[in-house]
């Protein structure tokens, strides 16, 4: 099965480095989130066993965290590894990417700090309050499920 490391690899190798464009270890973990939400809401499947736990800037995967904590705040290099995926999950980490990519790290912490599955782990600790809450990943597929029902009837409305 897919690791999370093999998602994050993808993200990094997709950017546009010569446009500029970097990743920091912050905003890999919420691009990474986003990607594992979608999949788990669009397609009713994980792409990685891994959890993601509620720390206090959002959602997190402890074995990415461990892997790029010694790159702080600077931006990751461009991976040794780049997996490949099946077409429907390629389209959507490239939807990902372009819908959540032009966000700072700041912007997206916010967001999934924002979003009832880091909030219903995190219960009612205060934000600055160490957790290592798994955030569930059925929780996780129903919000974001109802959120794309919900964006889709919007633009039904619109049209």
């Amino acid at each position: 099965m897919t690791k999370a490391i093999d998602i994050s690899n993808w993200f990094l190798a997709s950017i546009d480095r010569e446009a500029g464009d970097s990743i920091t270890h912050l905003k890999l973990q919420k691009l990474v989130y986003y990607a594992q939400a979608w999949v788990l809401a669009q397609l009713d499947q994980s792409l990685f066993e891994e959890d993601f736990e509620a720390w206090t800037h959002g959602p997190i995967v402890p074995s990415l965290f461990h892997q790029f904590k010694e790159n702080g705040w600077e931006a990751l290099p461009y991976p040794d590894f780049v997996p490949t995926f099946e077409s429907d999950i390629e389209t959507l980490l490239e939807e990902v990417l372009e819908v959540y990519g032009n966000l700072s790290a700041r912007q997206l912490e916010n967001l999934t700090q924002n979003e009832y599955p880091w909030k219903k782990a995190r219960g009612n600790l205060p934000d600055e309050v160490r957790a290592t809450t798994v955030i569930s990943k059925e929780v996780m597929k129903m919000y974001y499920k109802n959120l794309f029902e919900t964006l889709n009837e919007e633009q039904k409305e619109v049209a």
